[in-house]
């Protein structure tokens, strides 16, 4: 058995849009009879592996990429060229038996019936994957045992905060005990409490069953907690693919050297450093320390700037992304 359980190769996804034509009335009248098309490809050329077991985060600017593969490798799409291989399946051609393999949560969009509580909806997808007694007895013990949910899942769903919902849409999704889950936006509009719960189920999940999960977020912090690896999408392809670490790495020349002000002072006294936010009392300025002396910095802005206190950090990981995008 291969050691990935998603081994993608040369990936590309074309849509056919409508050309609208805006240039009077008699051509848009044409354009509804005759309609002229345009390719745009939102996937392209796209290899991605992932090894059994690991928790990957897949992030993207919108219009990147992202979603459109995800959806191929869920099966909801099909792809214009290319391979994709998730556990043995071709997604698209054999769905049917696939999304019995799979799980998945999106933040904005619910699996549990409104008005009914959470435990009827665990019993009709026990029906729907052919769940049996012992394995759905002993799952939704572990699953309220993990979330802390016994008193929870008794209650109609709209009852429910926004994250205790979020702990039943994982019991949906990991009842049937798949070993691949996609997760889109998992923590979406969850308070700081909740994001903690969620990612220490996820990485529990993760290290007692070897359940693989991908994950999509504009939540940099949850990448950071959750994954050891991270792929990055721009363009419709892959232009990082290796571990946390490793993306830190490749900006480790960056500093951010963080002012506050003893007094209020006049913007003009900024220029001549690359300053990435400021205010009336503070300033964080970036420099790269392959170019510029860390010491001789400092000592220019304790000379021209009235300085209460000075902190030095590495760049953070969503200024490194953003570097990448843009770039």
């Amino acid at each position: 058995m291969s050691e990935y359980i998603i081994d993608v190769e040369g990936l590309k996804k074309d849509f056919k849009v409508h050309k609208r034509d805006k240039s009077g009335l008699l051509s848009s009248l044409k354009s509804l009879f005759i309609r002229d098309y345009k390719l745009v490809t939102a996937v392209n050329n796209l290899d991605l592996r992932i090894r059994q077991g690991e928790i990957r985060g897949l992030i993207g600017p919108n219009g990147a990429g992202k979603s459109t593969t995800i959806k191929i490798l869920s099966g909801i799409l099909y792809p214009t060229e290319g391979t994709v291989n998730v556990m043995g399946y071709t997604p698209w051609t054999q769905r049917e038996e696939y999304v019995k393999k799979i799980g998945v949560v999106f933040g904005q969009k619910s699996q549990l019936v409104w008005d009914l509580p959470a435990i009827d909806t665990f019993a009709l997808n026990k029906q729907m994957y052919s769940i049996s007694d012992k394995t759905f007895d002993n799952n939704i013990k572990y699953f309220k045992e993990l979330l802390n949910i016994g008193d929870v899942i008794t209650k109609p769903v709209r009852q429910l905060s926004l994250g205790e919902r979020m702990k039943c849409e994982f019991v949906c999704a990991l009842l049937h005990e798949p070993p691949l889950v996609y997760l889109d936006e998992p923590t979406i509009g969850l308070d700081i409490i909740s994001k903690e719960a969620i990612r220490s189920f996820i990485k529990m999940v993760n290290k007692e069953k070897g359940t693989t999960f991908i994950v999509t977020t504009h939540d940099l912090s949850d990448i950071e907690d959750l994954c050891e690896n991270v792929s990055i999408i721009n363009n419709g392809t892959i232009v990082f693919n290796n571990s946390i670490e490793k993306l830190k790495t490749y900006f480790s020349d960056k500093k951010v050297i963080e002012v506050k002000f003893s007094r209020q002072i006049n913007p003009s006294l900024l220029e001549g450093f690359k300053v990435t936010s400021s205010g009336p009392y503070f300033v964080n300025i970036e420099i790269e320390t392959i170019n510029t002396s860390l010491q001789d910095e400092i000592s220019k802005i304790f000379k021209e700037l009235p300085v209460q206190d000075i902190n030095v950090n590495n760049i953070n990981i969503e200024e490194v992304i953003k570097h990448i995008y843009l770039s």
